[in-house]
């Protein structure tokens, strides 16, 4: 697997991993994901996409053309129809951003915010003494992000201000901009979770490598 992040993005984000640990007394685990789930039908829907704007205009110019046999006729028109659409699907297939042009938002919602749950419990981010554990999690294809914290810091981290914190990623995940997008989350984490209650538990109980996996 290509990795997402070079060795100096780690190092950076590592510090600032360790700063927000140590400031908010939260466990903070970081992921990367290419893609949550295969969508399979993505292919498909490109496929029906090219057919459909090159059958009848197959067919037009076949009406165009009276001199051509009804045999001739018909075969440009299966021909185009059948070679447009395929064209699309490889199209979709290699490239990324014309497939996201086919991705359901909610079903890439939810498929992102699965994969994140799989991984909080995979990684056994609630193995902490206090169940401060929190997962960001950026999915590359489906531009989402998820956060996910645990109990121990619902009272610290509410609704809004963990709406607000994965807009702010949104925004520069949709410029194509990672590292950024994981930095300006652990800010918002930073400011929403404030400083940890003294005599709180300030040792590292989860490892602090980032999370980089190609998904499903």
């Amino acid at each position: 697997m290509t990795p997402f992040l070079s060795d100096q993005e780690r190092t950076q984000l590592d510090q600032r991993i360790a700063d927000a640990e140590k400031r908010t007394g939260a466990q903070v685990v970081l992921a990367v994901i290419g893609r949550s789930d295969n969508f399979a039908e993505l292919p498909w829907k490109a496929f029906a996409l090219g057919a459909a704007f090159a059958g009848p205009a197959a067919a037009l110019v076949a009406l165009l053309r009276p001199v051509w046999t009804q045999g001739l006729a018909t075969l440009l028109v299966v021909v185009a129809t059948l070679g447009a659409g395929a064209l699309c699907a490889l199209v979709c297939i290699a490239r990324p951003s014309f497939a996201r042009f086919f991705l359901d938002p909610h079903r890439a919602e939810v498929e992102v915010r699965q994969y994140a749950q799989s991984l909080f419990l995979e990684r056994e981010l609630f193995a902490t003494r206090s169940r401060t554990g929190v997962l960001l999690l950026v999915s590359m294809f489906e531009r989402q992000v998820v956060l996910l914290p645990d109990r121990g810091l619902e009272k610290r981290l509410s609704r809004d201000a963990s709406q607000a914190i994965v807009g702010r990623m949104k925004s520069a995940l949709a410029a194509g901009q990672v590292v950024r997008a994981l930095g300006d989350g652990l800010a918002g984490l930073e400011d929403a979770l404030g400083t940890a209650a003294a005599g709180a538990p300030r040792e590292d109980e989860l490892p602090d490598t980032i999370v980089e996996e190609e998904g499903s």
